[in-house]
């Protein structure tokens, strides 16, 4: 193991925690101050990069395939490395934070992969972020139990079958850890936070285990990212001794620019590439943000009427099945969001028929696993791509080769029938809002109208309500969006949830601060990149 990092950081603003000693220890952090010199400026790099294509966007409104990498894409002979035997059959990935009850459920959940969750899923309070590594090694160490003080139910490990293998999703690259510095005073990324914590005190742990340090990269935007991210993997596999290609990340293809790098960004992780993933809220929320003045042609309608049949969204997931078979990889499918409801046996028996449509199709286009967010659905996806799959762990033999995108077809918006409606805009008030109220109390993932939402959701809502405005779109109802309109939309839906909770509870929550951040992003001409950089500001803990 290398020396410790000469200049240690400062935990800044945080109230202790209990047991965050175990976490938070001298050698832990002297390993984050190490990360945060070596790899912090090239983070900072890349998040100019991000800006100066960004603006190249809004010049041209379009998009292509690198010219300079087309080697790396007309190369046939080079793989990903092969996949550890903990992570070669991923039919079924449940999602969800690192809370005490979501980490004893997920691993006793029945599938086979759990995306431990410190990104969308969980509000980066300093609590979460702590004591969700604390309890991560409390899981491998078989130390973990809770229960729940309204109900009393106890929750712990199976004692005997096999236990999800957990994939940790570390924050993006964009957002800092406001609570801790180094001697300048400058924050960590929350990237290298969220990894450094996991790996260092995890990776022989892990591997004593059978298994590995293994992550999911979310909101990467170009093969430059990730090659950062492998800079960063060798460098920590370096530092704990543990040989080179022990971790193996799985990259979200979750924005518009990473569709086009796909091939790039499994090349430069190649001695660490595990797969990339289709995701959808997000997916959505970067075209958004990159085409916002490319004009009509880039309005998307309501967030529901866009699926995955989507013509464009459907070049999107065969390209990357294509992409990840051709090089060896996984391909891994999007979320069935649905939470069962406990009252209502109709709304369940279609919810599962359309979980069941989807998890189907993403079997038969040759997807090798898929993600949940509920238990009750793992069954079902299960079945799904044991059908398909029967007993072998993946379907990678199976190339497409059939698959023909053009640089053109991920960008056809305007193939949609479906237009922007009252009832979306709606909609997108209503999740908008209270999404962020539980988002600043310091919950990530929300169930919401029999759905499991993240910040995902409030993403594509608030851009959603900023691109209509600004696009001069005219709903179905012949009324056109306007910021008075989303002001008097939001203003009934802040009413209704005062009469439906009552005063008291009313009150005691953040709804009125809810509401006027929605506005403000939703809102104002200069466009958030992400709603969750004004939000961390605001967000108490």
């Amino acid at each position: 193991m290398s020396a410790p990092a000469p200049h240690p950081l400062a935990i800044v603003d945080a109230e202790p925690l209990p047991r965050q000693e175990e976490v938070l220890t001298e050698a832990a952090l002297a390993f984050l101050a190490e990360l945060h010199r070596r790899f912090t400026p090239r983070r900072d790099e890349l998040l100019a990069r991000r800006a100066e294509r960004r603006a190249e966007i809004a010049r041209t409104s379009t998009l292509d395939f690198l010219p300079e990498t087309a080697d790396v894409r007309a190369d046939d002979s080079w793989r990903v490395a092969p996949a550890p035997e903990a992570l070669n059959d991923r039919r079924v990935e449940i999602t969800g934070p690192t809370d005490r009850k979501m980490t004893i459920n997920a691993l006793n959940s029945g599938a086979k992969v759990w995306l431990a969750d410190f990104e969308d899923a969980s509000a980066p309070t300093w609590e979460n972020v702590v004591l969700g590594q604390l309890n991560l090694i409390n899981a491998y160490t078989r130390t973990i139990d809770f229960t729940d003080p309204v109900s009393g139910k106890s929750y712990a490990l199976r004692p005997d079958g096999d236990l999800a293998t957990v994939v940790t999703r570390p924050r993006g690259w964009h957002l800092s850890e406001r609570h801790l510095t180094d001697a300048d005073g400058t924050r960590v990324p929350g990237a290298l936070v969220d990894f450094g914590l996991y790996f260092f005190h995890n990776a022989q742990r892990l591997l004593d285990l059978g298994k590995g340090p293994y992550f999911y990269l979310p909101k990467t935007e170009s093969h430059l990212e990730a090659r950062l991210w492998n800079d960063v993997f060798v460098f920590a596999q370096d530092y704990v001794g543990i040989p080179r290609g022990t971790v193996r990340a799985t990259v979200l293809i979750e924005t518009i620019t990473a569709a086009y790098e796909m091939e790039e960004i499994l090349y430069e992780l190649r001695d660490h590439a595990s797969g990339l993933n289709a995701g959808r809220w997000d997916y959505l929320f970067s075209i958004v943000k990159n085409f916002r003045d490319g004009g009509e042609k880039f309005v998307l309608p309501d967030r529901n009427a866009v699926t995955m049949t989507a013509p464009f969204m459907r070049a999107y997931t065969e390209l990357l099945v294509r992409t990840c078979h051709k090089r060896g990889a996984h391909a891994i499918g999007g979320m069935a969001a649905f939470i069962p409801s406990r009252r209502d046996p109709e709304v369940n028996k279609v919810a599962f028929e359309k979980v069941r449509a989807d998890k189907d199709r993403e079997a038969n286009d040759g997807f090798d696993g898929s993600w949940v967010a509920h238990p009750d659905l793992v069954p079902i996806a299960m079945e799904s791509f044991d059908r398909v799959l029967g007993d072998r762990p993946h379907q990678k033999d199976r190339l497409r080769e059939d698959v023909d995108v053009h640089a053109a077809d991920l960008l056809a918006i305007d193939s949609l029938e479906a237009t922007p409606t009252y009832a979306g805009l709606v909609n997108a008030v209503q999740v908008g809002i209270r999404y962020i109220e539980a988002w600043l109390r310091g919950l990530g993932a929300v169930a919401i109208f029999n759905l499991m939402e993240d910040a995902a959701t409030a993403e594509i809502s608030r851009s959603q309500i900023w691109q209509w405005i600004n696009a001069g779109v005219v709903l179905d109802n012949g009324e056109p969006v306007t910021a008075e309109l989303a002001r008097r939309v939001a203003a009934e839906e802040l009413s209704n949830i005062r009469a439906e909770s009552g005063e008291e509870a009313f009150a005691a929550g953040h709804w009125q601060q809810a509401h006027d951040l929605l506005l403000t992003v939703a809102l104002d001409e200069d466009y958030a990149d992400f709603l969750t950089l004004p939000a961390y500001e605001q967000l108490k803990g």
